[in-house]
């Protein structure tokens, strides 16, 4: 268990100063959501014959990662309880887990979103709560032993700060807050006590494998790749990919930014920036290799010549359950490998000139400072002008590089200084794309 934290308290009422007590089956009813209790009792269950169960707040609960999340905390026999959730401007889906998992709290980042809701449409006993503040304020709650980090850009930045500076354990799915502040989270976690634990598939298994040695001993670390839909496609083809072909991933259920993110190997390129920073790695300690079939998910080659690689199928569940339950393991819903089943795994060198997004990461990794954060929010307003058809896909890595290069660099900003440069770069991009 994590040392308590003496935490922010919630603060009661923030969207209507009385709430009605209403019985969680009239809810049902009138909302026709059903109450599943299995979860409800396994957390009763666990609960009665140990301390109590570890407190998770899932930031980002209605995406990708967060809804992987709570199904590894249904699966954890009561070991877990989602204490907190939060979406952005998912209604409707925050309020059907709020029936599955009865959390203390839901918080909705919208506050448009949010003034739509009354706090009679949640369960009995879960509050209401809004804003940037207040998602920074439950990150912070003191019942919270882990925070898991799963709102996607650089919006989940704060709340991933709040958390760190708390000195939660923090399972980080948000890779933005180390390629934007790495050095500083890292900083911030070691004056609090905060563990940082990686989400991502790939750093999860260099972070497993790096156990098998010592620090100093470690040659290199290999991130795998799949390569994307694109990673046979020809510079003339590439012109002309469309969003719809972006977003078929061959072996990955992503949202739409990540998945973009994969076809462009920028996804990759943030990698190698959250690699250096979360591993303390120098640029030459890193490299990428294209392993189309998603299944060694990394590698940590030893000064000796040993490589130890982390292997199962594509299941964001398993790092998942690992970053919540480290250092121990248990049976969990994540699939496994069939070895009676003949496969192949294949790997090969990435292709720089066809994915110039994996050059810049390395760039970026070795000069670190402002360049992050620069790179990441010029790369999130070019994927969403592309979604929006208003850039082309060929043109989201030269948007990010142009805007990287008229940027003017500093060795060591602070957390304001990031923030306004995130701005700027998204400004940047928007004359870029408009010019």
């Amino acid at each position: 268990m994590l040392p308590a934290n003496s935490g922010i308290p919630l603060r009661r009422g923030i969207l209507s100063t009385t709430r009605s007590v209403v019985h969680l089956e009239s809810l049902q009813t009138a909302h026709n959501l059903p109450i599943r209790t299995s979860y409800r009792n396994r957390i009763h269950a666990w609960s009665s014959m140990n301390d109590r169960p570890t407190n998770v707040a899932v930031l980002g609960s209605t995406g990708s990662i967060g809804q992987s999340t709570l199904a590894v905390i249904a699966e954890s026999g009561g070991r877990f309880r989602a204490l907190a959730l939060s979406t952005n401007t998912s209604t409707q889906r925050i309020i059907e887990q709020a029936f599955e998992f009865a959390p203390q709290c839901i918080v909705v980042a919208d506050q448009r979103q949010a003034a739509q809701l009354d706090a009679s449409q949640l369960p009995a006993g879960t509050e209401l709560f809004s804003g940037a503040e207040d998602l920074s304020r439950v990150a912070a709650l003191e019942e919270v032993d882990v925070v898991v980090a799963a709102i996607v850009g650089s919006a989940g930045l704060l709340s991933t700060w709040s958390a760190l500076e708390a000195g939660k354990r923090v399972a980080l799915a948000n890779k933005e807050t180390m390629v934007m502040a790495g050095p500083l989270a890292i900083e911030v976690a070691q004056n609090s006590g905060a563990q940082l634990l990686p989400v991502d598939s790939e750093h999860s298994a260099v972070f497993q494998a790096l156990q098998a040695g010592r620090p100093q001993d470690v040659r290199r670390v290999i991130l795998t790749a799949s390569g994307g839909p694109f990673r046979q496609y020809t510079p003339e083809q590439l012109q002309h990919v469309t969003v719809d072909q972006a977003l078929e991933h061959p072996t990955w259920k992503m949202g739409k930014k990540i998945t973009v993110d994969s076809a462009t190997m920028m996804n990759k390129a943030l990698e190698i920036i959250e690699a250096r920073w979360l591993f303390q790695l120098k640029k030459d300690q890193i490299d990428v290799v294209i392993h189309p079939q998603s299944v060694v998910h990394s590698m940590v080659e030893y000064v000796d010549g040993s490589v130890i690689a982390q292997l199962s199928p594509p299941d964001m569940r398993l790092p998942i359950q690992y970053a919540l339950s480290y250092p121990e393991r248990w049976k969990g819903p994540a699939k496994t490998i069939d070895w009676t089943r003949a496969q192949q795994l294949t790997f090969e060198p990435p292709d720089n000139d066809r994915f110039p997004a994996l050059a810049l990461g390395l760039e970026v990794a070795q000069a670190g400072g402002t360049t992050g954060a620069v790179l990441n929010a010029a790369n999130e307003a070019a994927v969403a002008r592309f979604l929006d058809g208003r850039l082309a896909f060929s043109n989201i890595v030269p948007a990010c590089r142009a805007v990287l290069q008229q940027h003017n660099f500093e060795t060591h900003p602070d957390l304001e200084r990031l923030i306004a440069l995130d701005a700027w770069a998204r400004q940047e991009i928007a004359k870029w794309v408009n010019a």
